[in-house]
């Protein structure tokens, strides 16, 4: 009996610890901006009620290992190819997750993708307090039914099926003049759309990056070199409805493969957050040696535009390097300046920053 119960208390141990490793988040590094959290958001994703090959629960359980704030379930409204199996209310998704969310600390937002032929294309629904009323035929009158839940709809992968097939069109004028559509996907899963990103630019669109996943997500957590295609809502506070006024204002950027695009105005803020130059612990007559610090996941790469300094720095994801600058004037300080290569502002152009190496 009694080695029954050492038995017993091992298994009881072995399911305890594997329950806590379920659990276990792995926090993704991007620092706040200054009156800003910068909170990791995915808006994209699917399960078994559309096309996916998941139980909505997964998809919380994927994003809160994988270090996530907020995720939307965005399942076709007009695509089913599970519905002989699974439930045809469109709300069941968000139904089926929410509590499991709650649980775990993840901000779950109701959402629908609206699944047009392309042209005009695919659009994503979030916020919405209701799903089924958009499962409708007329195309505009889907986006009015989004309107009056006071969603937020973006348009998804742009380019997907080709640049002419991806053309800005009359639908599309009319959907944007009646401010029913507020964003893009400026990057999808593993694709960029420099269009997208350009009309987002030109006709003050937000900009989102989302995965679009389907099938199971088995990362144990993000890395630098191997994560799901996020958007980095810069929110007031970190709540749903802080994300939604985030949004609305265009306070984004997208977390896409070794590259976070974005408007000037948040990621030059962003650079100066992760990157620190510290006072150098060296002088010489003719050289400072330096630390610098990168503290995101991102691994950034930096190229000199003019002026002193290492021709490329490298500056590996929350590392330290040394930095070492040729000058003829080391008590005095020092205006390094760079190009971000992979802090992208505009289709082709990358954050001109500049490192200041402080004086004696």
């Amino acid at each position: 009996m009694k080695r029954l119960n050492l038995i017993l208390v091992f298994v009881i141990f072995l399911l305890s610890a594997s329950a806590v490793h379920a659990d276990q988040r792995y926090e993704i590094a991007f620092p706040d901006l200054p009156s800003y959290k910068t909170l990791k958001c995915d808006f994209h994703m699917h399960t078994v009620f559309s096309d996916g090959q998941v139980w909505p629960t997964v998809r919380v359980d994927e994003a809160a290992r994988q270090g996530l704030d907020a995720i939307a379930i965005s399942d076709h409204i007009e695509y089913q190819p599970h519905k002989d199996d699974v439930s045809t209310n469109h709300n069941r998704p968000y139904e089926l997750a929410v509590h499991r969310a709650r649980m775990l600390d993840v901000l779950l937002i109701k959402a629908g993708e609206i699944t047009r032929d392309t042209p005009p294309g695919h659009f994503n629904a979030i916020f919405l307090s209701d799903v089924n009323p958009l499962d409708t035929e007329d195309f505009v009158e889907v986006f009015k039914r989004a309107a009056k839940q006071g969603a937020f709809v973006f348009w998804n992968h742009q380019g997907w099926k080709g640049e002419e097939k991806g053309s800005w069109r009359d639908v599309h004028t009319t959907l944007y003049d009646g401010k029913l559509f507020q964003g893009m996907e400026v990057c999808n899963e593993n694709r960029y759309f420099p269009t997208a990103h350009k009309w987002c630019l030109e006709k003050n669109l937000t900009m989102m990056g989302d995965s679009d996943i389907h099938t199971p997500d088995l990362r144990t957590k993000s890395l630098p070199e191997d994560h799901r295609t996020l958007t980095l809502v810069f929110a007031k506070k970190r709540t749903i409805p802080a994300i939604k006024e985030a949004l609305q204002a265009g306070r984004t950027a997208a977390w896409f493969k070794q590259q976070l695009i974005g408007r000037k105005e948040f990621l030059a803020p962003l650079f100066d957050k992760c990157v620190t130059v510290e006072c150098p612990h060296l002088r010489t007559k003719d050289a400072v040696f330096t630390k610098i610090r990168n503290d995101c996941d991102l691994d950034i790469v930096l190229k000199r535009t003019a002026g002193p300094g290492p021709v490329q720095i490298d500056l590996p994801a929350r590392s330290v390097s040394l930095l070492k600058v040729d000058t003829k004037t080391p008590d005095e300080p020092l205006e390094l300046k760079y190009s971000a290569i992979n802090f992208i502002i505009a289709p082709g152009k990358c954050l001109d920053v500049m490192l200041k190496v402080p004086g004696k």
